[in-house]
């Protein structure tokens, strides 16, 4: 896969569809890489260039040495799109993902044409949850990793989905398993520290928001909350949990398709 030269290490990406589509950038759940968006690459690489990344920490991108920001995080997806010399570009993002279309919108929305933020927070989770899920990481290790993925069946799925597709959801959960844990405590900590509920109202640029009805991570209200604070949001609630894009399948994908397409 190629990749490009941060200034503190490198950040793995991957093309799909025409190259002179406009571009749709596609951003990763913590504890996920690029492949969660498996599902959604054949029909969005029809109309848009699909550009997806691994988030630094996870996957083949590097693994830097923390705590993270979503700044951070966020200047990685400006630095990726000014190597790859691209000016304007939609930009979809689910949970940690979500928050750094949050600070994109916020701080560079000249550059987005549509935002859309999927199964997120303006703030996530207590500073409290975050520091014993970090705490356990460090001291764990691999198997700590190990554990988390068992215990992101519950988050991530609704019980009917993972009994009924245990081969999808074993390759999704198993990137939680795969990911450093150095790399996910740092990325804990920027999701952790993230707090836009007081900064949705610079956020100017056509937004959806994506919610699961069945999501115990960030529920719809989350989701109704960020619609409130950005002007002219819209939102759709699917019938999901955590990582909707992947248990919804098409009424993830077709509706999502339909206002980038807007």
């Amino acid at each position: 896969m190629p990749s490009i030269k941060l200034a503190d290490g490198e950040l793995n990406y991957r093309f799909d569809g025409p190259v002179d589509a406009p571009v749709l950038v596609l951003s990763n759940s913590l504890g996920t890489t690029f492949e969660m968006w498996d599902a959604q690459v054949p029909a969005f690489s029809e109309h848009f260039r699909v550009l997806r990344y691994d988030t630094r920490g996870h996957g083949s991108s590097s693994v830097t040495p923390g705590p993270y920001t979503i700044a951070q995080l966020g200047q990685d997806v400006l630095d990726l799109v000014d190597a790859l010399s691209l000016d304007r570009f939609a930009f979809c993002g689910l949970s940690m993902g979500g928050l750094i279309g949050q600070w994109l919108g916020i701080h560079a929305g000249e550059r987005l044409s549509h935002l859309v933020l999927c199964n997120t927070g303006s703030k996530i989770g207590t500073d409290e949850a975050w520091n014993e899920r970090i705490d356990g990481v460090l001291r764990g290790g691999e198997q700590a990793m190990r554990d988390m993925r068992d215990a992101s069946v519950a988050r991530w799925f609704t019980h009917d989905f993972a009994a009924q597709h245990p081969v999808e959801v074993g390759r999704i959960t198993q990137m939680v398993a795969n990911t450093s844990p150095a790399g996910y405590a740092a990325n804990c900590a920027a999701v952790r520290d993230a707090d836009y509920r007081e900064q949705l109202g610079a956020i100017k640029v056509p937004t959806l928001v994506v919610c699961g009805s069945k999501d115990p991570v960030t529920t719809p209200e989350h989701g109704r909350s960020i619609q409130a604070n950005v002007a002219g949001a819209r939102l759709i609630e699917l019938d999901a949990a955590h990582l909707s894009n992947v248990e919804a399948g098409d009424a993830f994908t077709r509706p999502v398709m339909a206002f980038l397409c807007d």
